[in-house]
């Protein structure tokens, strides 16, 4: 599908988060090398950071011409917003005058506010929200249901048929799969109140990109879905693990600000990049269809480059 924001927009949508970061001092270092990710990976232009000119709200607003591309810029000054730390009063207002000026100051935007003003447990209340929202575009299609459906959740069917992937052959998606939850010792979609059919459909899109599960591979699969199909389902699925790894929307045990670590945000330019040369968007395939088939085949299938960090 067309992007909504291209190389044309690269130079006013990176000055609009330099301008929006200049709080407290001005951008941090974890801000300043996301705008550079983003200008590697997600642009694809050849920007120098520290030569970019900062946009005030007003001068930010002209130069993007649709709704489409203002809520893009405003989820971005979000993802920005959320990699400061510690995440500031002064960060929220600016980032909410420059969300206005560019038409909304809608419902992501609240994530931030609240984890200001009421805490986390707010926080994830407005992103849960937000993932209601765009969860049955998420789910694996062959256990998507009727349009309308609730989630499935608890289902004893589902995870014994889960558990049969360990008579698919060797080197294939079904084995590589089950591997995964039996390597990070996750139990599988199915036999918990999570909804499954979202779960057997991320944690299929890990094997296939080849990301673990952790801080910065979550991040680096949402940069890369989101250059496969720059949808409002990947930007929420970004959002949400830019939330949960930078600012602890859900509590997972783990360090934050996983972005601030050493080669976190080249691995992340490079999963936006990997998802711009795909051929096609693996993370909505029916999965499940192909369980039996080798992983290489499935990779090759959609173009997936091979990892290099």
């Amino acid at each position: 599908m067309p992007r909504i924001l291209d190389a044309q927009h690269a130079v006013p949508a990176l000055g609009t988060l330099l301008g929006a970061c200049d709080v407290d001092g001005g951008p941090t270092d974890e801000q300043r090398s996301l705008v550079g990710a983003l200008a590697s990976g997600y642009f694809h232009a050849d920007v120098d950071v520290d030569e970019l000119v900062p946009l005030g709200p007003v001068d930010a607003a002209g130069c993007f011409g649709t709704e489409a591309e203002r809520r893009r810029v405003r989820q971005l000054l979000l993802v920005a917003e959320l990699c400061r730390h510690p995440l500031t009063e002064a960060q929220v207002t600016r980032t909410a005058e420059y969300a206005r000026a560019l038409g909304g100051d809608g419902e992501l935007q609240e994530i931030a506010r609240d984890l200001v003003a009421d805490g986390v447990a707010h926080a994830r209340d407005d992103f849960f929200r937000a993932l209601d929202r765009v969860e049955p575009g998420l789910r694996e299609p062959a256990l998507a249901g009727a349009p309308g459906s609730d989630p499935i959740r608890e289902d004893a069917d589902l995870a014994q048929r889960l558990r049969a992937l360990r008579h698919c052959p060797p080197g294939s998606l079904g084995r590589a799969y089950l591997a995964f939850y039996d390597d990070h010792g996750f139990a599988l979609p199915g036999t918990d109140n999570h909804p499954a059919a979202l779960f057997v459909a991320h944690d299929m899109s890990h094997v296939i990109a080849g990301y673990e599960p952790t801080g910065v591979g979550e991040i680096s699969l949402g940069a890369m879905q989101l250059a496969m199909a720059d949808t409002d389902e990947h930007w929420v699925q970004l959002l949400g693990t830019i939330g949960v790894h930078e600012a602890g929307l859900v509590p997972i045990g783990a360090p934050l600000a996983a972005l601030a670590r050493p080669g976190a945000v080249e691995t992340v330019a490079e999963g936006f990049d990997r998802g711009a040369r795909c051929g096609a968007d693996f993370t909505v395939a029916d999965h499940l269809s192909m369980v039996d088939e080798p992983l290489d085949r499935v990779r090759a299938r959609f173009g997936v480059p091979p990892r290099q960090r």
